[in-house]
């Protein structure tokens, strides 16, 4: 697990202790500014969603994000962190999470596409990842990635000030485990912020590892299940970066940053609304 530290998503050996220290609550000017962050994040990937297609490679699609990240008077979240080289991560079909955008890289009909990014403006960051289908895939990759938004949807539901990280977790996994599929645990989602990656863990998955942590209004959170159609468990290639399923069965994940409020949530990465 240590290779996993340094990896773009929250790898899930929390320390109880430290959870319970050090979660921010943002201030109404702070949100706003996620608000703002989150938007960006949202319209690139919106707009990588509609033109993508085959014989494109993922260093077109990591250039058109760098692009218009900047474009929008932000930086790109992801490119240089702990010396990343994209501006977006591409995982094809078995990669996982943290594929490394390139030329040689060339996506096919019927690839599942992952597309994670963030973008940094004025001091805060917004996190978020799509599944993208490429053509016609196969009915068991389109289940697969419909549970996955779902899951995803299902944990949001769960958000409110008052309900606990568990809750989260517990929504998640009857999902996906009732549907057939695996959760990867060796990732979890994370509090975003002033930092990419903040306090606290979002598991996917009951544990007792997990922190009891109480949502308050104000806290930010990138919730983002990742599931498997095979074995839960996955292995980081010599790149050092990417990490695949260790059976090359499909992979899926969908990712929100989500505002925790006094009566609910706020998907502050919603597509939908753009």
């Amino acid at each position: 697990m240590n290779i996993l530290s340094n990896l773009l998503s929250q790898p899930a050996q929390p320390n109880a202790k430290r959870q319970r220290r050090g979660i921010e609550i943002k201030s109404p000017r702070e949100i706003d500014i996620m608000r703002q962050s989150a938007k960006i994040v949202a319209t690139v990937l919106k707009e990588i969603s509609e033109l993508v297609q085959p014989g494109m490679t993922t260093a077109d699609l990591d250039a058109y994000a760098e692009k218009r990240i900047r474009e929008m008077d932000a930086t790109p979240s992801f490119k240089g962190y702990h010396g990343f080289t994209g501006s977006i991560c591409s995982s094809i079909n078995n990669e996982v999470v943290h594929g490394i955008p390139s030329p040689k890289k060339f996506i096919r009909a019927g690839d599942v596409v992952k597309v994670d990014t963030g973008a940094f403006f004025q001091g805060f960051h917004g996190d978020s990842c799509i599944t993208i289908a490429v053509g016609d895939v196969t009915p068991d990759a389109a289940k697969l990635i419909r549970v996955a938004e779902e899951a995803l949807y299902k944990g949001i539901e769960q958000v409110k000030a008052g309900a606990y990280l568990i809750d989260i977790a517990g929504a998640i996994e009857d999902h996906v485990k009732g549907n057939g599929f695996s959760i990867v645990e060796d990732f979890t989602g994370h509090g975003v912020g002033r930092n990419l990656h903040e306090e606290p863990s979002v598991f996917n998955f009951r544990t007792r590892d997990m922190p009891n942590v109480k949502l308050r209004a104000g806290m930010t959170l990138a919730i983002e299940p990742i599931l498997n159609a095979g074995s839960k468990f996955t292995r980081t290639l010599a790149d050092r970066w990417t990490a695949v399923t260790v059976d090359n069965s499909l992979s899926a994940q969908f990712e929100h940053t989500v505002l925790v409020t006094e009566s609910g949530y706020e998907i502050l990465t919603d597509r939908s609304k753009l």
